[in-house]
């Protein structure tokens, strides 16, 4: 019946295809060393390579260095190769919980990159997701964080006694004879998840609920459902309403306003976690913040959050990492030629032709046409930069000269896309701006017999479904 319960939920969550070299994670505690046993013996099934995998922290002197020992020792009794690795744990900066998972998961993830194995098993119990749902609802997740431990995850980690109790566990192991090593960290309440374990939910158990474990646990299965719904769902909201760009993330806050409040809650998480990589410390009052900020009147603002700055300026949300700063850059710009523009995907170019031609249609979400520029009256030596507080020209048309921040808050242009915004320079004047143009004392005029050509050429343009998709 034990074997049967953790075959059905291989086979549910399709953990395993025929043959494949599986990495059972076994740290010589009881659930790990029934994990490896309950392998064994259901490999056959589905012609399983079996490889035992261990990653000594060094947490416990010479506790550690005993617990590899035993998995060394079990692994060689049962003919399964092993792999033991040893890391400093202790020298991290991190809490040493976080830390010693992390590491865990680095050593795993390294073997299933280099090919070693297909999948990782990981011996967690009913147990361990109870312990994970009530851990994760006391820090303020939401439904993704209920769903507690996946099954299966999309890098290959596979748990395969998430539908046993630890209770079980143990009493397969007696009934065979099967010896285990206890962690004494276990018993340190110094860890959020030992407190949990041995003092909160055995407190709900004897004053709520018996079956404690079993709600908490089938809770996890209900929000995972809800979230392969939302995956898929966001999905397809994000190719047409989330863009990368220049490192960062954009969305238009109106269209994020019109979006039922749940949805767009998750579309703000993804477009978090797209940006840092992770949602650690990220919670429910850093989504409703740019939340709130995207359904203001105002055009602008910006929120805070770990390893994260959220800006809204006019319509456009932008989710950047923390800290991120475009340079500024000048080089030259040579005649006949083309300037890349650091740090973004534009690139301008410069033309020298006998006559005018017609302009085609603009390569720009912001140009109208081309530039077009009297050479005969430039000094040949020009240079392309980025704007700078206080530029100011008189572009072609207008009626004197006029300060480029004033221009681009007239055209609505984000304070993010300013930073890296194109300026052509002949010395110290301004002769082309992007969008806004030649400079009318530069400008080519009818009789003008050598015209420099300028364009922009824009790989993704802000808006264009073009733009790379999350």
């Amino acid at each position: 019946m034990f074997l049967a319960r953790i075959a059905r939920t291989i086979e549910r969550y399709r953990m395993f295809d025929a043959g494949q070299s599986v990495g059972v994670a076994v740290s010589g505690g009881a659930d790990s060393v029934c994990l490896l046993h309950a392998l064994l013996a259901l490999a056959p099934r589905w012609n399983l390579r079996l490889r035992v995998l261990h990653l000594d922290h060094g947490l416990r002197g010479e506790e550690s260095r005993q617990d590899a020992e035993f998995v060394r020792a079990l692994a060689g009794r049962l003919g399964v190769p092993v792999l033991i690795r040893a890391v400093n744990v202790a020298a991290s900066s991190d809490n040493l919980e976080q830390a010693a998972r992390e590491a865990r998961l680095a050593f795993f993830r390294e073997q299933l990159t280099n090919g070693t194995v297909a999948r990782i098993a990981l011996g967690h119990t009913r147990n361990d997701q109870a312990e994970t749902v009530i851990f994760r609802f006391l820090r303020g997740a939401g439904t993704a964080g209920l769903a507690g431990a996946r099954p299966v995850t999309a890098d290959g980690i596979v748990r395969p006694m998430l539908d046993v109790d630890r209770a079980a566990v143990e009493e397969f192991l007696r009934q065979r004879g099967v010896a285990w090593r206890d962690d004494s960290t276990n018993a340190s309440p110094q860890f959020a998840r030992n407190r949990i374990r041995h003092y909160l939910l055995p407190q709900l158990a004897r004053e709520w609920n018996p079956g404690i474990v079993d709600t908490l646990a089938q809770t996890a299965e209900w929000a995972l459902a809800e979230e392969d719904y939302w995956d898929a769902e966001l999905h397809r909201l994000a190719q047409g309403l989330l863009w990368e760009r220049d490192g960062a993330v954009l969305m238009r806050a109106d269209s994020l306003a019109a979006l039922p409040l749940a949805a767009a809650r998750r579309l703000v998480r993804r477009a978090m976690e797209r940006t840092k990589g992770d949602l650690r410390g990220i919670g429910f009052s850093h989504i409703a913040a740019v939340l709130d900020m995207a359904a203001g009147s105002q055009g602008h603002g910006r929120v805070q959050s770990p390893g994260l700055e959220t800006r809204r300026s006019f319509e456009w949300l932008r989710f950047s990492p923390a800290g991120s700063k475009t340079p500024g850059y000048e080089l030259e710009a040579p005649v006949p030629g083309v300037v890349r523009v650091p740090g973004a995907d534009i690139a301008i170019s410069l033309e020298l032709i006998a006559k005018p031609e017609t302009s085609g249609p603009s390569d720009s979400v912001y140009n109208k046409g081309t530039g077009g520029l009297d050479w005969r009256i430039l000094t040949g030596s020009l240079n392309l930069r980025n704007w700078k507080p206080g530029d100011q020209y008189q572009p072609t048309g207008s009626a004197g000269e006029t300060k480029l921040k004033t221009l681009f808050q007239e055209a609505r242009i984000p304070v993010w896309e300013r930073r890296n915004w194109p300026i052509l320079m002949d010395g110290s004047s301004i002769i082309w701006a992007r969008k806004f143009g030649p400079a009318a004392r530069f400008a080519a005029r009818p009789e003008s017999t050598a015209i420099l050509v300028v364009r922009e050429h824009c790989e993704s343009v802000l808006g264009d479904t073009a733009s790379k998709e999350l």
